[in-house]
């Protein structure tokens, strides 16, 4: 009987520790801590669903500033969300459209790209960017910002185009659009 009960109560230690090393798969939770600078802790509820991913600041026409939430689930789909609705003409599926954006690794939690970086904003087809952005920006209007949370599956997968971004990795872009033809 004593066997049966050191053996019970390894195994019960042994689950404790595996459960005790499983944490979130999600790969924002890498490293996170209650120290961790690169993270808050709370949701910001101004943001919508993009909220719980992360925290923008920032005006308008100016370089947000991105901030991941600590421990952030990693999204099953495109999460979108206005920061400022715009009052201009409307950005139509496959359209094409001139814009300030800052692109954000939610696993590294470092700005990778930023047209603000250029001095300028660039002008592209919706026909011509990952499908996070193809399906992302329809319907916004000029004069806008919006907030795209974008899964791996709909950035670059597998084969993203630097070293700045990790293989499935969720992407974070805020966009101002200045206009659209």
């Amino acid at each position: 009987m004593s066997t049966a009960r050191s053996t019970i109560a390894a195994l019960a230690a042994t689950a404790g520790l595996m459960l005790a090393g499983c944490g979130s798969s999600s790969p924002t939770s890498a490293g996170a801590s209650p120290t961790d600078t690169s993270c808050v802790t709370d949701v910001d509820s101004t943001l919508g669903a993009a909220g719980a991913y992360i925290h923008v600041t920032g005006a308008l026409g100016a370089q947000p500033t991105i901030t991941a939430v600590c421990d952030a689930p990693t999204p099953l789909s495109l999460v979108t969300q206005d920061i400022k609705a715009g009052s201009g003409a409307t950005v139509a599926a496959g359209g094409v459209v001139t814009a300030h954006y800052v692109g954000y690794g939610m696993t590294s939690r470092t700005v990778f790209d930023s047209s603000w970086s250029n001095g300028k904003p660039i002008q592209f087809s919706l026909g011509g960017v990952i499908p996070g952005w193809t399906q992302g920006l329809p319907g916004m209007k000029a004069g806008g910002r919006r907030v795209l949370v974008i899964p791996g599956a709909l950035a670059y997968g597998m084969n993203p185009p630097t070293s700045q971004i990790a293989p499935n990795e969720t992407l974070v872009f805020v966009v101002d659009l200045v206009s659209t033809p």
